[in-house]
C-alpha cells in the first residue's frame, strides 16, 4: 500500500489508493499505520494528512486519543496552528486529553510561538496533572528563546512532583554545553546517577559533542570509546552518533575506521552521518562516494537524502555541484522538502548570491510542502541586514510571520541591524516588540539606542 501512495502532488492519496483497491487489493489497519509512519519519516505531512482523511482510513482507524493527536499535529504542520486550534475544539471533550494538547503544544514550540505555547501550557496545568513531556516541550522552547525561564519550569516540576525524564536531562545538558558550563554538566550527571537515570546513546553523543566543541578532546574521546563498547562490530547502532563527533575532533582516521565497519552493508542513517562527517573534514570525494553507495542501496531516495550532500556543498561553496545535485534530484521525480530548500538557500548565500537565495525562498513558499525552516528566513534576513537593505529585510520579516514563525529576539535583532547599517530611524520599533510581548534585553537595548541617534 505504501508503494501505491504517489510522490507527485498532482495525484491525491485518495485517488491513488482508490485505484489500488479497485485493482483487488485489501486495506488493513496495519497497512494504514505503516504507511503513516513511512510518510511521517519522510516529512510528507500533506500526504499523511490526506491518508488520515481517506474514507477507508476512517473506517479502519479507531477514534482514539492517538488518532486525534495525530490529526491535530498534521493539521498544525500543514495548515498552521490556528487551524489546528479550531480542530481541537471540535474533538469530543472526553477525548481532549493531555496527549492531544501536547500535539498542539509541540507545534507551538517548533514555530517558536512563545505566547501561544505559554497560554496553552497554562491551560493544560488547569486541566491535567502534567507529565514530564509537556514540561520538556516548554524547556525546548525556552532553550531556543529565553534560557532564563528554564529555571521556572524546573521549579514547577519540583513543586508538582513531576519527575524529570531522560529528555529533561538531555535538554539541560545541551543548554549547559552552549554556555560551556562544564561544572553544571557534571552536576547533571551526578543527579542522573543519584536518580538512577541511565544515559542513552543520544545523550552520550551530546555530552561528547559538548566536550569536543570546548576543545576538551580527552573527555570527548573517553565518552566516544565508552559508547563503542568492547567491540564496535557488535554495536553498529552507535556508528551514526560517533561519525560526526569524531569529525568535529578532526579525527579523520577514526571516521574512516568507523565507516569501514559499516561500509559493506550500511544503514541509511549511517550513510547520512558519514556524508556529514566527511563534509566536516573537507573530504568531498569521500562524501560523494558515500552518497553513491546510499543511492545504490535504496530503491528510492527522498529529499532528505539529497539534503545531506547539498549541505556539504553549501558549506564548501560548491555552487555548480549543488545545482547539478538539484537537477538530478528533480529529474528523479523527488519533491523537495524544507531541508532541501534550506540547504539551497545556504548554498547561494555562501556564494554571495543573496538574490538567488531569496528567489529560492520565494519559490519554496509557493510549493506548500511543509513549513520552511526558520533558519532559511534568518539566513537571508541576516544578509539584507548586513547590507542595510531595510526594504528586503522587512519583506523577509513579514514572510517569516506569514509562515507561522512568530517574532523573537534574534529576529528583531537582525531586523534592527538593517536600520542601523542603513543609518535609518527605526520608528515604532519598541511598540512592535511590545505587540509581541517582548522586552528588549541588554544587547537589543543597546541597538535601539544606536537607532535613536538617526532620528
Amino acid at each position: 500500500m505504501t508503494e501505491a501512495i504517489p510522490v507527485s502532488p498532482a495525484l491525491t492519496v485518495s485517488e491513488a489508493l482508490d485505484k489500488w483497491i479497485e485493482a483487488g487489493n485489501e486495506v488493513t489497519r496495519a497497512d494504514i499505520l505503516q504507511s503513516m509512519i513511512y510518510l511521517r519519516q519522510r516529512k510528507m505531512f500533506t500526504k499523511a494528512l490526506e491518508l488520515l482523511k481517506w474514507p477507508e482510513s476512517i473506517k479502519h482507524l479507531e477514534y482514539s486519543d492517538s488518532y486525534y493527536a495525530s490529526h491535530v499535529d498534521l493539521i498544525a504542520r500543514v495548515h498552521g496552528i490556528s487551524k489546528a486550534e479550531i480542530y481541537l475544539q471540535q474533538i469530543p471533550e472526553c477525548s481532549r486529553n493531555e496527549e492531544v494538547y501536547q500535539a498542539l503544544l509541540a507545534n507551538c514550540v517548533s514555530t517558536l510561538s512563545c505566547r501561544k505555547a505559554e497560554a496553552l501550557f497554562d491551560k493544560m496545568k488547569k486541566l491535567f496533572h502534567l507529565t514530564s513531556l509537556s514540561c520538556n516541550l516548554l524547556l525546548l522552547l525556552y532553550k531556543k528563546t529565553d534560557r532564563k525561564k528554564i529555571a521556572g519550569v524546573l521549579l514547577l516540576m519540583e513543586e508538582e512532583n513531576i519527575k524529570p525524564s531522560l529528555l529533561t536531562y538531555q535538554i539541560l545538558i545541551e543548554v549547559k554545553g552552549q554556555f560551556k558550563d562544564f561544572r553544571g554538566m557534571e552536576r547533571i550527571l551526578e543527579r542522573m546517577e543519584f536518580e538512577g537515570v541511565e544515559p542513552d546513546t543520544r545523550f552520550q553523543a551530546t555530552l561528547a559533542r559538548n566536550y569536543a566543541d570546548a576543545g576538551l578532546r580527552d573527555k570527548a574521546e573517553a565518552v566516544l570509546k565508552d559508547m563503542e563498547g568492547g567491540d564496535i562490530t557488535k554495536n553498529l547502532s552507535v556508528c551514526r552518533f560517533l561519525l560526526p563527533v569524531y569529525a568535529s575532533l578532526g579525527r579523520g582516521d577514526e571516521v574512516r575506521r568507523i565507516w569501514k565497519v559499516c561500509e559493506s552493508n550500511p544503514q541509511v542513517e549511517q550513510c547520512m552521518a558519514a556524508i556529514e562527517a566527511w563534509g566536516h573534514l573537507k573530504s568531498l570525494e569521500e562524501a560523494e562516494a558515500v552518497f553513491d553507495i546510499m543511492s545504490k542501496n535504496l530503491k528510492r531516495l527522498s529529499s532528505r537524502h539529497y539534503d545531506a550532500l547539498l549541505y556539504v556543498y553549501a558549506d564548501h561553496k560548491e555552487v555548480a555541484k549543488g545545482e547539478d545535485l538539484m537537477r538530478r534530484m528533480l529529474e528523479s521525480g523527488v519533491t523537495p522538502q524544507p531541508g532541501f530548500w534550506d540547504a539551497l538557500v545556504k548554498l547561494y548565500v555562501g556564494a554571495g548570491e543573496v538574490e538567488k537565495a531569496d528567489a529560492v525562498l520565494e519559490h519554496a513558499l509557493t510549493q506548500r510542502r511543509g513549513r520552511l525552516y526558520a533558519a532559511s528566513f534568518l539566513t537571508i534576513l541576516d544578509q539584507y541586514s548586513k547590507r542595510g537593505d531595510v526594504h528586503n529585510a522587512e519583506k523577509i520579516f513579514f514572510k517569516m510571520r506569514q509562515a507561522g514563525y512568530f517574532s523573537r529576539m534574534r529576529v528583531y535583532q537582525s531586523l534592527l541591524n538593517a536600520y542601523i547599517n542603513a543609518k535609518a530611524p527605526a520608528y515604532g520599533f519598541i511598540e512592535r516588540m511590545k505587540g509581541d510581548d517582548f522586552v528588549p534585553n541588554q544587547s537589543l537595548a543597546a541597538l535601539l539606542a544606536q537607532a535613536v541617534a538617526f532620528r
